[in-house]
């Protein structure tokens, strides 16, 4: 084993299983080219080149620092390209970009609830700046806005461009860094001078008057240049309050895509698709009750399958049906524990400025049935009662009167876009608390 694989063996112990095998294993070490003060890496290609170096480049020297004593410069490369042509094509990519090469378009699952938003990001990875500017798309936590927006960006970056990612929360540390420093030059250098900014959560500017400001003189440059915005959020422009009209207004400019909770037939796709990935065999019983017990979070599915491989290699146990049943019960009883019915109505009644007493009156006013429904619909969806018992809560004749409001209110998130975006909003607050 030479000292390239030594130093790649300690840095085994100190990440992931996951990371390790996807992009460190990957790398080879230039025997050759190598001295005490330079050691050479080849990546099998730009993604995971620039990745590593991102993420991990640092601690490798410092590996080789505490295995031989003395200070190497670390380059990882492409095994077929010059340096010159490696500096010129990814210096800058790596200075500020951090996509994950692991989000490609091939490994997302595409169904009838993120079909749209899909191919919106496809058609703007292949002509940026051209379709759809500023791209925003929105939904709940874990149903894949990242990955599809880091997706067109490792297209672009892959086409040479230069590509901004970064979260809202990152941005504005960024921007009272360069405020503290007295270089707002360098930051408006930074960003304006992107080919493609893609940002996530792009709903925490609420309130933020300077930043707020900044970033509207950002995407005032970005977008008279012509070059691709992208934005991710958990709601429509429209909803985000504490934001300027003037943003809101150019959020709506190019296309506005929500991603949904997904179906049964793709949440089964994405299980598959995850096993496939990490190597975990599953038969279909296992996958269609994870596919049945997860209602929505796409992130939580991919916990579920690392967890049930962890058990198995451990303890050395098959997985099957009964195994994952009791592998998950724990995490269900605990993900509901504190839910409860008068939870939710509370959340609900706090949102819409309706008392809960009055949530669970006969009254009739337009007001109380519009809160009403919303806090059936989400107190079936996230809790196990029953419709016997959500008739008595909420003061209704019989299971019935409570299966005749879930289908109306199925009917109006399909008819009503303010409708539905609204359920979201408060199914992210009622599973947050």
């Amino acid at each position: 084993m030479n000292i390239g694989q030594e130093v790649l063996e300690l840095l085994k112990e100190e990440i992931t299983e996951q990371s390790y095998n996807r992009y460190i294993k990957q790398l080879t070490y230039d025997t050759k080219k190598s001295s005490n003060s330079l050691a050479i890496f080849y990546a099998p290609n730009a993604l995971i080149s620039n990745w590593i170096k991102s993420k991990y480049k640092e601690k490798i020297e410092h590996l080789f620092e505490v295995k031989i004593g003395s200070k190497v410069n670390v380059k990882i490369t492409l095994k077929n390209s010059t340096e010159k042509n490696i500096k010129k094509a990814t210096e800058v990519k790596v200075q500020h970009s951090l996509l994950n090469p692991s989000h490609i378009f091939d490994n997302f699952m595409v169904g009838g609830s993120n079909q749209f938003a899909y191919t919106a990001v496809k058609s703007v990875s292949e002509k940026a700046g051209k379709n759809y500017n500023p791209l925003f798309i929105y939904g709940g936590v874990g149903l894949g806005k990242t990955h599809l927006m880091q997706a067109a960006g490792n297209v672009l970056q892959n086409q040479g461009k230069n590509v901004i990612y970064t979260t809202c929360e990152q941005f504005l540390n960024d921007f009272l860094r360069h405020i503290r420093n007295q270089t707002m030059e360098n930051f408006k250098d930074k960003y304006r001078k992107c080919d493609v900014l893609l940002i996530d959560d792009i709903q925490f500017l609420s309130n933020k008057d300077t930043i707020q400001e900044e970033f509207f003189h950002t995407f005032e440059a970005l977008k008279n240049e012509n070059k691709q915005i992208i934005l991710t959020a958990d709601k429509h422009p429209k909803k985000i309050g504490g934001l300027e009209k003037r943003l809101q207004s150019r959020f709506e400019w190019g296309l506005v895509a929500d991603i949904q909770s997904p179906e049964l037939e793709t949440k089964i796709l994405i299980i598959k698709k995850k096993c496939e990935i990490n190597k975990i065999v599953l038969t279909d019983d296992i996958i269609n009750y994870i596919a049945t017990v997860i209602e929505s979070n796409v992130r939580e599915i991919e916990g579920i399958l690392s967890k049930l491989h962890a058990y198995s290699q451990l303890m050395h146990i098959d997985i099957d049906l009964e195994f994952t049943k009791n592998i998950l019960k724990d995490q269900l009883l605990e993900k509901q524990k504190d839910l409860t019915l008068d939870t939710i109505t509370k959340i609900v009644s706090k949102d819409l400025n309706i008392k809960p007493t009055e949530i669970r009156s006969k009254g009739r006013s337009k007001n109380l049935v519009y809160a009403r429904r919303i806090a059936i619909y989400l107190c079936r969806d996230l809790t196990q009662s029953t419709m016997p018992q959500l008739a008595l809560y909420f003061g209704m004749k019989d299971h019935t009167a409570i299966s005749h409001t879930l289908r109306k209110i199925n009917q109006l998130m399909k008819d009503d876009e303010d409708f539905k975006v609204k359920i979201d909003e408060l199914t992210n607050k009622v599973t947050n608390v």
